[in-house]
């Protein structure tokens, strides 16, 4: 079947060309399901043109090519099209209904109560000088300002170090320092919102939402993690403390499976 090169007259729509392809590959929906993990409801909505369930332009445009390469079609022919009956290619958008991502916040700026208490010790201490240099005069009080103790530093406790109180990210080394007997894997958007699914080995969902643009994610598992990226491109991945160093396109919807041990070694 040839999606493109008909008039646009004689187009079928995306959904009904992608369940007829379907059909004449003796496909049946479950298996369209299993072999490209789009839900079946999701299939089914779609080959009755219903992208509601989608999440947005964003993911449908990703599902309809995901969809188009299972049966056989032109994916990119099948966007455009989409494209066309929807008023043209959207800017991309956090889909409304989807869960927030987990907000990273810093931790609030403690007193510092080490300055406070030098800069205490600093005017009594003064206090003191004063009083015996103008009250005793001559060589005793100059004698009693000279053996005054000298104040402590006060350097390290009037600067202290911004990193240790504000900065809610783990250090590279913490990230390579992960557990070898469990799956680990961090997630931080910096190209753009995606919106991240992920199960573990059982199949339950442990996280799904949409994780904003400089925030981070990390789950655990002690087999297996599966995850769907709405935005693979978008996303700097870590596993088990090693950067993968191609998840995916801007823009592209990725399935990725991770176990224990190096993710690239499988």
């Amino acid at each position: 079947m040839s999606i493109g090169n008909s008039p646009e007259e004689d187009r079928p729509p995306v959904g009904r060309a992608l369940q007829q392809a379907r059909i004449d590959a003796r496909l049946t929906v479950e298996e369209i399901s299993t072999s490209t993990r789009v839900r079946a409801p999701i299939v089914q909505a779609i080959e009755q043109d219903d992208y509601s369930r989608c999440g947005g332009d964003v993911y449908a445009r990703g599902h309809i090519r995901t969809l188009a390469r299972a049966v056989g079609l032109d994916g990119d022919a099948l966007v455009a099209q989409y494209d066309e009956e929807h008023g043209g290619r959207p800017e991309p958008t956090a889909p409304a209904t989807l869960f927030e991502a987990e907000r990273i916040r810093p931790e609030p700026r403690r007193p510092n109560w080490t300055a406070a208490m030098v800069a205490a010790i600093v005017a009594v201490i003064g206090f003191v000088g004063f009083t015996l240099v103008s009250g005793g005069g001559g060589d005793s009080g100059k004698q009693a300002a000279e053996e005054a103790p000298s104040p402590a530093p006060s350097k390290p406790a009037d600067k202290p170090s911004p990193s240790k109180t504000s900065d809610p990210k783990p250090s590279e080394s913490a990230i390579a320092g992960a557990p070898g007997d469990k799956v680990t894997v961090r997630m931080t958007a910096e190209k753009g919102n995606s919106w991240v699914s992920a199960k573990d080995h059982n199949g339950r969902l442990v996280h799904e939402g949409v994780l904003k643009e400089g925030h981070s994610k990390t789950l655990t598992d002690d087999k297996r993690l599966d995850l769907v990226l709405g935005n693979a491109g978008g996303v700097k991945l870590y596993v088990n403390g090693k950067q993968v160093k191609h998840a995916g396109e801007v823009g592209q919807v990725q399935r990725l499976s991770y176990t224990r041990g190096d993710p690239e070694a499988g």
